[in-house]
């Protein structure tokens, strides 16, 4: 074992323990003012120099150590999804009716870049080696725009490479592209009538809703492949009777590329305005940011894969083995992945799959990133793998000793990566030269204009 990984063996209490209070105290996007300050006290506990509300963001925490070049990041994320509350169990049951949960698992994901950095500073402080070490509580990943702020206000830009790490179903680094995404709400406002007896003088918000849906599944026909367009409804009238004066429809638009976003996205808005233009209704586009698709560094991809045949995959006890085979039976896609093989080795990963070069229709602000500094994100197993993204099992395997492990597996090599930057400074060099190639003379251009202010937490409102 290295200094740094030795070091996350010796504090894998400190890190389990914030791990399973996040998952305690689970906060949605941009209200996460109870992990942020947790994060920021861990952090100055282990010897970072600490900002909280970092770059216009109140739950945005960033903590340093060092001086110096080579400049390593690593992106923690704080945010819970909604609604997603679970006991630790082998039933659905939410612990916290209507609460939020951690079924993407980022309790996980924010403890295991915290402990590589620190992890990564324990060896260069012993070693008395150069560099300096970042790590940045990201808000909002959930809402794919806390990076993109974060950008826009300077973030970022001093790296010279950066990990991040996810808990996926099996040990892999992707190396494939999650698409980028535009997100914005349709506000269509209209006039009141009697819908029965004075219905000419109403002007039907709805219908404005409805019109722009219909023009939106045509637009579906005459766009790329690569493209996904859904929506869901913020506001549709109060009752039949009463001829809606205000609608909204949400709507994400996701292509492979940043260019196809921006591309559907303005014709969409096309689509809007004319559904406005047919009810004689007004139209309000209350744009709430995009961010780009990812481009993961070959170079650090291959390392981390590398260091995670050198470290090994964790071994799992009769209990978890257990746990993880109840919770697969349970799962809607528990046939599909027999069918796949992926259960032949057992209900949880045991190997380690190099590559994965899988293209994912989800999206990830990692991609911003991505698009400024050489970065990879890594994934190892921290769930059953019959499990979907977003589910209950994902949140009660978040919570457990299966989490638990997947997290400290991920710290271990993301640390060892870090320092191998440092010792093997010609890896670095080969990492820029692939993200100049890839960029080919552009640069990152925020999708979040400079007057779109960031959301505050609900206490501040």
């Amino acid at each position: 074992m290295s200094i740094a990984t030795d070091y996350i063996s010796r504090n894998a209490d400190i890190f389990t323990d914030l791990a399973r209070w996040m998952w305690e105290n689970p906060e949605i996007s941009y209200d996460e003012t109870k992990t942020a300050a947790k994060t920021a006290r861990i952090l100055e506990e282990l010897g970072f120099r600490v900002e909280t509300g970092a770059y216009g963001l109140p739950t945005c925490v960033v903590g340093r150590w060092g001086s110096g070049h080579p400049v390593i990041g690593f992106l923690g994320e704080l945010d819970a999804l909604p609604g997603m509350s679970q006991k630790l169990q082998l039933t659905k049951e939410a612990a916290v009716e209507g609460a939020p949960g951690q079924a993407c698992g980022h309790n996980l994901l924010n403890t295991a870049c915290l402990a590589a950095a620190a992890a990564a500073k324990a060896e260069m402080e012993e070693r008395n080696l150069p560099g300096t070490i970042v790590f940045y509580g990201c808000p909002a990943e959930e809402q794919v725009t806390g990076k993109g702020f974060m950008a826009r206000n300077g973030a970022f830009y001093d790296l010279d490479a950066a990990y991040s790490w996810h808990g996926n179903r099996f040990n892999e680094v992707p190396v494939g592209t999650y698409v980028g995404v535009n997100s914005a709400v349709f506000h269509f406002k209209g006039r009141t009538a009697h819908a029965g007896g004075d219905p000419h003088n109403g002007r039907s918000a709805l219908d404005a809703a409805e019109l722009m849906n219909v023009g939106a599944n045509y637009l579906r026909e005459h766009v790329t492949s690569d493209v996904r367009i859904h929506y869901s409804y913020k506001e549709t009238g109060t009752a039949p009777n009463i001829v809606p004066d205000r609608a909204g429809v949400w709507y994400y638009v996701r292509a492979m590329t940043r260019d196809a976003v921006e591309d559907t996205y303005n014709r969409l808005v096309k689509v809007a305005q004319g559904a406005a233009l047919m009810t004689e209704t007004e139209l309000d586009v209350e744009f709430l940011g995009g961010c780009y698709n990812t481009m993961p560094n070959e170079v650090l991809s291959r390392q981390c894969c590398d260091l995670m045949e050198a470290i090994g995959a964790p071994v799992w006890t009769k209990e978890e083995i257990e746990f993880a085979e109840a919770l697969n039976k349970t799962c809607p896609q528990y046939e599909e992945c027999a069918d796949k093989g992926y259960l032949d080795d057992g209900p949880l990963h045991t190997k380690l799959n190099g590559l994965s070069k899988t293209d994912s229709f989800g999206s990830t602000d990692v991609g911003d990133v991505e698009h400024i500094v050489p970065c990879t994100m890594i994934c190892t197993a921290t769930y059953n793998i019959a499990a979907s993204g977003h589910s209950w099992q994902v949140t009660a395997c978040a919570g457990s000793s299966i989490g638990f492990k997947g997290m400290l597996f991920g710290a271990r090599v993301m640390a060892a990566a870090a320092v191998e930057l440092i010792d093997r400074p010609e890896l670095l060099e080969a990492a820029k030269k692939e993200f100049d190639e890839k960029m080919k003379g552009r640069r990152y251009i925020c999708p979040i204009p400079d007057g779109l202010a960031a959301p505050q937490p609900a206490a501040a409102k």
